[in-house]
């Protein structure tokens, strides 16, 4: 189900995507150019898709000055990834650990056969050894579904979206005294889209990352086979990190990690990128019972 709703919501903000540089077109020279901004922004969204398959995992890493480690740096976490990634069949990601004391984690890469998985130092010292091994479990059932690079591109598409709305809304300021149909239209109706469409694009990718979140739980629970342990694991990192987020943190890549970054902010639930931790504390012990 979860599935389904994914693909359908990825397919919706590529249409907001498509309708944004119709839009711009429209203003800028009527029907015909509004149809050429729209292919515009087809090739646009195509471009984004091939530098997020590509780039995105060496992106994000160096982003946060993740350091691939060896298994003699750091064994701990090296046993536990390669025992689940053989229980899965799965090829042996990457490990990094990121130079934070906020407790944090996620996973990155285009495919399982190009992955790896990040963990802050600080989550190596708050953790036991079976919550680290459900917090694994939970990255790696992200890679394998695909699930980051899912969230990458749909990243990047409501960026493209926003850049597009701030055109449409200065050229539509501009243009409120032109009195020409075709190069606008209604000036009200122009500032509407540039406002409503980000918006829209936004809530997309939230809705996403948190359908996301509850998959890649679920998987993770089961390839571990202890889905207390992930509870008790997320129960930890949510209330840590309302002491100390992770501040360093982009926006833009929030919904990378197994816990909001910024949930000291007081960010409510329809604007955060993760469920709510009580609910997907709650399917855990479901699942367990």
């Amino acid at each position: 189900m979860n599935t389904a709703k994914t693909v359908f919501l990825m397919v919706l903000v590529t249409g907001i995507l498509l309708a944004m540089g119709y839009f711009v077109g429209l203003m800028v020279g009527g029907q015909k150019a509004g149809m050429q901004w729209m292919t515009g922004a087809l090739v646009v969204a195509l471009a984004v898709n091939f530098i997020s398959y590509w780039f995105s995992d060496k992106i994000v890493l160096m982003m946060y000055r993740a350091k691939e480690v060896t298994p003699k740096e750091a064994p701990e976490v090296y046993q536990i990834v390669e025992e689940l990634t053989s229980k899965a069949g799965m090829p042996m990601p990457r490990v990094c650990i990121i130079p934070s004391e906020s407790p944090n984690a996620f996973a990155t890469g285009r495919s399982p056969s190009h992955a790896a998985v990040a963990v802050t130092s600080g989550i190596l010292d708050l953790l036991n050894w079976e919550e680290l091994r459900g917090v694994l479990a939970h990255e790696l059932a992200h890679v394998e579904r695909r699930d980051i690079l899912t969230g990458t591109i749909v990243a990047a598409i409501a960026g493209a979206i926003m850049w597009l709305s701030v055109i449409l809304r200065f050229g539509a300021m501009f243009a409120g005294g032109s009195r020409d149909d075709n190069r606008g239209g209604n000036v009200f109706a122009l500032l509407a889209v540039s406002i409503i469409a980000p918006f829209a694009a936004m809530l997309v990718q939230m809705a996403i990352s948190r359908s996301r979140e509850f998959d890649a739980d679920a998987g993770g629970a089961r390839l571990s086979g202890e889905p207390m342990a992930l509870a008790s694991a997320l129960r930890k990192l949510a209330g840590y990190t309302k002491i100390r987020p992770m501040t360093e943190a982009s926006p833009a890549t929030a919904h990378m990690f197994i816990v909001n970054p910024f949930s000291a902010k007081g960010i409510t639930t329809l604007f955060s990128t993760h469920p709510a931790i009580e609910d997907r504390i709650d399917r855990l012990q479901k699942m367990a019972r």
